[in-house]
């Protein structure tokens, strides 16, 4: 238990540069209280201790605004940055290195029983409020854009943006995810749309500029 706490803290340290002592992340971090609390209720859920377990998880989403439902597994080096209206589903599965946002959603997709709720590769950042939703595998190394609705399975080593989410870039293990310099498909395509249209009139304007010269030669 020391050695996970141990290597939590060094996780955050590593990817938040605002945390400035062990003392202030310890006192002042939510994600950290929610995903050690989470450890916690896992094992207990683990024991078929269920209501035990669903108890510490209601306390800590009390506390932290972050809901995790015991029987998600997740791996080493979680990161959850600003912990705060993050829902996690029963059967996510979580790989190693993950560092997902606020009000980001691992969900499922309506009553469905069994594995309903998305899997995770290893390090796989998810950015501010995307939602991943349904019994999915987000590939390791990918990177989820902010605001994104992902419902289809992503591959390795790929970002994915937008409503829904779509593969726009396949890129070499690693790489960090710049919100500020994501692809934008819409934004892009209406570029394309644009320029398309500009070049038509461009057709049109000598069209008429040819079909003018022809009227006055004849007259």
């Amino acid at each position: 238990m020391f050695q996970t706490i141990r290597e939590q803290l060094d996780t955050i340290f590593r990817e938040d540069p605002a945390a400035k002592s062990v003392l202030e992340i310890v006192l002042c971090y939510p994600g950290f209280h929610a995903i050690l609390l989470h450890r916690l209720a896992h094992r207990f859920y683990r024991w078929r201790l269920t209501l035990l377990a669903r108890v510490i998880s209601q306390v800590s989403r009390f506390f932290t605004h972050v809901e995790i439902h015991p029987g998600a597994r997740i791996g080493r080096r979680f990161f959850i940055d600003h912990g705060s209206g993050v829902v996690i589903g029963e059967t996510t599965e979580i790989g190693d290195d993950v560092l997902i946002y606020q009000g980001v959603t691992l969900g499922g997709t309506g009553a469905e029983r069994g594995k309903r709720h998305p899997t995770i590769g290893d390090r796989v950042v998810i950015g501010t409020g995307a939602k991943v939703l349904g019994n999915i595998r987000i590939g390791d190394n990918v990177k989820v854009g902010a605001g994104s609705v992902v419902v289809h399975p992503v591959p390795d080593n790929s970002t994915v943006v937008g409503v829904p989410g779509r593969v726009v870039r396949v890129r070499p293990e690693g790489g960090v995810l710049e919100h500020g310099r994501l692809p934008d498909p819409e934004g892009q395509a209406i570029d394309d749309l644009a320029r398309r249209v500009a070049e038509l009139e461009d057709v049109l304007k000598r069209l008429i500029a040819e079909h003018e010269y022809e009227h006055h030669r004849k007259v």
